[in-house]
This record gives C-alpha cells, sequence and structure tokens, in this order.
C-alpha cells in the first residue's frame, strides 16, 4: 500500500528526472553515465526523503548527483569530456545536433572543476555564491574558474568557427 510519504517523492521524481539526466550528462558527456547517476540521486534522495523539506529536494538530489560524479572520477581517475548548454546562437543552416555537438568539443578542453562551475552556473542558473556552497568552494573560486573557462570557451569557439570558414 503506498503512503504518501512514497506519492510526494513519486511526484518529485517524475519532475526531477529530466533535469537532474541532463545536469549528468553535462557533467560526463554520456547518456548512459547520467542515467545511472540520476537514478542513485533519486535512490540516495528517497533515502533521505523524510529528511529533505520539499522546497530544497531538486538542491539535495543535485548535490548528491555531484558528488556521486566525483566519487565516480576519484575512483576510475578518469578526466571526461562533458556539456554545457551555454547560449550559442545557432548559426543559419546548422541543428540543434550539430550546435549540441560544438558545444561537447568546445567544453573539452576545460578541467573538471571549470565543467562543474560552467554547469552549475549557467545551465542551473546558481548564483556564484550557489555554486561555491554547492562545491564547497569559495565564492572567489567560481569567479576565477568560470573566468577561465570562458576564456578558454572564447578561444576554442574562435578557432572552431576559423577552421569551418576555411573548410567552405
Amino acid at each position: 500500500m503506498r503512503n504518501q510519504h512514497d506519492e510526494a517523492f513519486d511526484e518529485f521524481a517524475t519532475t526531477a528526472w529530466p533535469r537532474l539526466h541532463r545536469i549528468g550528462y553535462l557533467l560526463t558527456g554520456d547518456h548512459h553515465l547520467a542515467e545511472d547517476l540520476a537514478q542513485a540521486a533519486l535512490v540516495r534522495t528517497y533515502s533521505s526523503w523524510s529528511r529533505v523539506r520539499a522546497g530544497d529536494a531538486p538542491a539535495y538530489a543535485r548535490r548528491v548527483l555531484l558528488n556521486l560524479n566525483i566519487d565516480r572520477l576519484r575512483r576510475r581517475r578518469v578526466v571526461e569530456v562533458g556539456d554545457a548548454a551555454l547560449d550559442v546562437v545557432p548559426e543559419a543552416g546548422r541543428s540543434t545536433v550539430e550546435d549540441r555537438d560544438l558545444i561537447v568539443r568546445l567544453l573539452a578542453g576545460l578541467t573538471e572543476r571549470e565543467r562543474r562551475v560552467v554547469v552549475l552556473r549557467h545551465y542551473c542558473d546558481l548564483s556564484e555564491a550557489a555554486v561555491a556552497a554547492e562545491l564547497g568552494i569559495a565564492p572567489g573560486t567560481v569567479k576565477s574558474a568560470l573566468s577561465r573557462a570562458l576564456a578558454k570557451l572564447r578561444v576554442s569557439i574562435t578557432e572552431d568557427t576559423d577552421e569551418l570558414r576555411g573548410a567552405l
């Protein structure tokens, strides 16, 4: 028999799944890993559901997902490529898939920390203070990591655009 506790969590999980999956994908660049991370985050959130306040549930689940990804990277000691939903203006004739591919390639040069900061700041639309709290780092570290990441992305997109023009 289902209780109110389970029904509330089911409702939360249904609405949170797409965003958790997308964040997982942005961090890993792999849909299967993203699904694993999102599922594990929901499992851990469910096990703590009685302690999680309804308004804090999305932040709690996102934090769990980030921690799971960090744990995964520590165990494997592998650097992976992620992508982020940056405000890339599509060029005429380009599809959304091509834009996503461009974003993945552009972010390939970022460090894991820079990727996490970019994803939380620009995809999750968190403030610098919220990103700092979420990652357990100083706000100044968020600002400097974001600044370095955006500078790298600017250089990469310029080089990528120059390559495309040269090929045409």
